[in-house]
């Protein structure tokens, strides 16, 4: 008679839906995202009383997003993903509308709530990879993250085309329309996580045979971890680099000469690489293992400091931005895995949170910075700027993968 448990296809089966559910969330999030990150800056000094606030609604979606992080992954724990992940796709809808409002009253601060509420649910969605990790078994998890992931792909690159489609569905209120739309991805995504989400609260793993309750540790104990240290350095690494190249790119084109459509080329081969990986990114893993992967990543984004040292050409912008997006995926699809390695169930929330929101500041800090360092140093100096941090990711992964290796 077979010992297993007759339950595990049923939740294997369940997590592979829940995952494909998160992935058409990520999608619609991303799609949602993109739209207010194409029209927010216009919107802003458009409505704005002072020219100094027109970026305060832009910087509030990443301000909002860094604030609320931590109380989303506390609140996961408390009332469940299903539950936290349709407030948080509810805020993202409630945000469009009242961004709509704002736009046709033509009122600033309302519009700053409007960019806020869309930062929340930001902050929502940011656990979507991590839902799915938590839901498989160790060997899976990082095909779950990159699954999660692969809703990007198309969003990412429809998302400025909605944006484009949709600005004048209310007119003569300029962009308004574009603002229902990011209302009504958020709508949707609430009804599939209402109607097809089940939580994956309990990985698949615990069906054959659940290992005894282990309590939670300290947070500064988990924090010392190699695994925990190797997992932050990635994502936060990966993603300061994005930020950092990414946010001055578009300007630094035009500066060499090249044309603001140009720009605009430039970021959506950076999109193809942020996202398109994502397809092969899990089985790259599973094949050659997490070390590689992340490895290869790292030397992606020096690589891409490197083009742009050599060449300003419009090709070589492209080139650097296109292995910059395949680095970052590397990076925090590797980075994902490792964190969700790093955690007792009973400490989840707490390690997320923290993860997150350092994720979060760093970010924010690299964005803001981008603009000042690009006009006191030049783009060959700002991306050079980056292999320091590259150089920390590598030296923590290093110390992972010896304490690994230690009997």
């Amino acid at each position: 008679m077979s010992t297993l448990d007759p339950a595990l296809p049923r939740l294997a089966a369940t997590s592979r839906r829940d995952a494909l559910v998160l992935a058409a969330c990520q999608a619609l999030y991303i799609a949602a995202i993109s739209i207010d990150l194409t029209l927010t800056g216009l919107t802003g000094q458009q409505l704005a009383p002072v020219p100094a606030l027109a970026t305060l609604p832009f910087a509030l979606i990443t301000v909002a997003g860094a604030v609320v992080t931590w109380f989303a992954a506390q609140l996961i724990e408390r009332i469940g993903r299903r539950r936290a992940f349709v407030l948080g796709a509810a805020s993202g809808a409630a945000g469009g509308l009242v961004s709509v409002l704002a736009v046709v009253q033509q009122h600033f601060w309302l519009f700053c709530a409007g960019t806020a509420a869309v930062g929340v649910f930001q902050a929502f969605a940011q656990y979507y990879r991590l839902a799915a990790a938590d839901a498989v078994p160790e060997a899976l998890k990082a095909r779950a993250v990159s699954r999660v992931m692969t809703g990007g792909v198309l969003a990412a690159l429809a998302g400025p085309a909605l944006a484009a489609w949709s600005r004048d569905w209310l007119a003569p209120s300029a962009f308004a329309g574009a603002y229902l739309m990011v209302a009504l991805l958020g709508g949707l995504s609430v009804l599939l996580l209402a109607g097809l989400y089940r939580g994956g609260d309990a990985p698949v793993a615990a069906a054959a045979a659940p290992p005894p309750a282990l309590p939670a540790r300290p947070l500064r104990e988990v924090m010392r971890q190699p695994v925990f240290c190797a997992a932050v350095a990635n994502n936060v690494v990966a993603a300061m680099a994005m930020m950092f190249v990414m946010t001055a790119a578009p300007l630094a084109a035009v500066a060499c000469g090249h044309a603001i459509d140009d720009g605009a080329r430039i970021m959506q081969w950076h999109l193809v690489g942020m996202y398109g990986p994502a397809f092969f990114a899990g089985a790259l893993i599973a094949r050659w293992g997490l070390p590689r992967v992340l490895a290869l990543g790292m030397a992606l984004c020096a690589l891409c400091c490197l083009v742009a040292l050599g060449s300003a050409s419009l090709r070589a912008f492209e080139l650097a931005l296109l292995l910059l997006g395949i680095g970052w995926n590397f990076m925090f699809v590797g980075g994902t895995t490792l964190l969700a390695r790093s955690y007792r169930p009973a400490e989840r929330a707490r390690v997320q949170g923290a993860a997150e929101l350092l994720r979060y500041a760093a970010t924010a800090v690299a964005t803001l910075a981008a603009g000042p360092v690009l006009q006191g140093v030049g783009w060959a100096t700002l991306n050079a700027a980056t292999l320091p941090l590259l150089v920390l990711a590598a030296g923590m992964t290093a110390w992972w993968v010896r304490a690994e290796r230690r009997p």
